[in-house]
Order: structure tokens, then sequence, then C-alpha cells
């Protein structure tokens, strides 16, 4: 700390100031303090002599993963996306460890707002832990979501991913939910938007997750809440009714093989 703030004032030297920033970081992170590093970013990003761009780029990209790191603590997803993303985008292409390290933390992230990960780039980049996630996700299937979880649980644990990862199961549900909406919609089409929440549960039940009708309309009710699906409930049948206009809204608009 006192060698960042020799930095911090006007002159040549302040060039050095992001670099001590990460190695603070990097003691941080290992320490389990990440709150410390709070204060060091207020002193980066509100002093009117930093100018970011000026500061050399190997830098800038650690100082990025790191930020970025932290707003997926803080479950800021949005902010983590775009601080990772530019930490991915200026990392040297020879450096596939440092690649690797940083969609570690982009993966989850970018899963977490709707966009999904092409096979090819897991396997690349020897991230196959998401593979399954990933399927899980893409099929609306809870119990390959749960081994995948529980397959992976020490490695997701160390990283610091694994409740992000775990509140992923909402998506499933309304991948599932879609998937019901699609089967029903190819049987008779004008009665798709009216689920029946048994058929839910049967649903569930086939995938080894036990849970009654009143369990599954709470789960419905948060999707509806969250905006995951668009819909009403009819309570005395036990029917959810879906929006006939994009009851599935999209977490994002970004395409899913990037």
């Amino acid at each position: 700390m006192k060698v960042f703030a020799a930095l911090t004032g006007k002159g040549p030297k302040r060039v050095g100031a992001l670099y001590v920033t990460c190695q603070l970081f990097k003691v941080y992170f290992k320490l389990g303090t990440v709150h410390l590093c709070r204060s060091v970013i207020r002193s980066i990003e509100t002093a009117r002599f930093f100018d970011f761009e000026e500061f050399p780029k190997r830098d800038q990209v650690t100082y990025m993963y790191y930020t970025g790191r932290l707003e997926v603590y803080n479950e800021n997803f949005l902010a983590a996306d775009q601080k990772l993303t530019y930490s991915l985008k200026n990392c040297s292409p020879h450096s596939e460890a440092n690649i690797r390290m940083i969609l570690k933390y982009l993966i989850p992230v970018r899963l977490s707002i709707g966009i999904l990960p092409a096979t090819s780039l897991l396997q690349q980049y020897n991230l196959v832990e998401y593979i399954n996630v990933v399927q899980a996700l893409k099929s609306g299937d809870l119990r390959l979501l749960r081994h995948a979880l529980q397959e992976h649980e020490d490695r997701f644990l160390r990283s610091g991913v694994y409740l992000v990862l775990e509140k992923l199961e909402l998506q499933v549900y309304q991948r599932l939910l879609k998937k019901i909406y699609i089967i029903q919609k190819a049987k008779d089409p004008s009665k798709a938007h009216q689920i029946k929440l048994e058929v839910l549960v049967k649903a569930l039940k086939w995938l080894e997750k036990d849970m009654d009708v009143d369990e599954v309309e709470c789960i419905v009710a948060i999707l509806i809440y969250k905006n995951l699906i668009k819909g009403y409930f009819a309570h005395k049948s036990k029917v959810v009714v879906l929006s006939k206009q994009d009851p599935f809204p999209k977490l994002s608009g970004k395409p899913v093989n990037s």
C-alpha cells in the first residue's frame, strides 16, 4: 500500500500504479479479504490524473479480470460480463492459460444472462466441466444439472462459481416448461398456452425431482416474477396460462455461440 501511495501522484511513476493494484488484488484474493479491493478500486477510478488507456495493456487486462471477478461475487452479472469480456478481448491470443482463467468466470456469467458457449470453445480451453451444465440448460434437464454440479463440485467451489451455477436451476425450469409448451403446440395449437401444473409435476418426477402441485406452483410463480416466463395462474383449475405473445422472454440478445 505504501508503494501504491507513492505511485499515485502526478508524473511518470503513476504508470506503475495499476501494476501494484493488480498485485494487491492477487494478495487479497489469496487471503480471502476481497472487500479490501474496494478502496484500491476507488483510488484508481476516482482519481482524475489516471487515464486507464495510458496503462500497459497487460495491466489493463489483469485489472479488468479481478474487478470482473468481484462483480461475479456481488452477482452484478452485466457489469461482470463487461469487465471480463474486455479482459478476454485484450488478452494475448497466445496466452492460453490466461484466456482459460478469464473464461472460467466469464462462462458462468454468460450462462446467467442466457448466453450459451459453443462446446468447441469449452473443449479448446479444457473447460469440459461446463459441458453438461450447458446441455442441461439447452434441454431443460434438472437431473443433468444436478449431476454436473455434484461431479465438479470441488472445482466450482474453489473457483467461487458454484452458487452462480446453482442458481441456473430457474433457467432449466423455464426451458422444461418451454419444451412442454412446444409439445402441446404440436398436438393442439389452440391450447398450447394452457399448461396444467400436473403435467409439469409428472415431467419433474421423470427427472427424479419429486414435487407436488403446490411446490410447482411456487416455482412457476418465481419464473413469472423474474420475467423468465409471461403468464398468470388459473388457481382453481391449477393451470398456468402463458402469454400468447413472447411467453418465454430472452435473457439476452447476444449470440449463443460466442
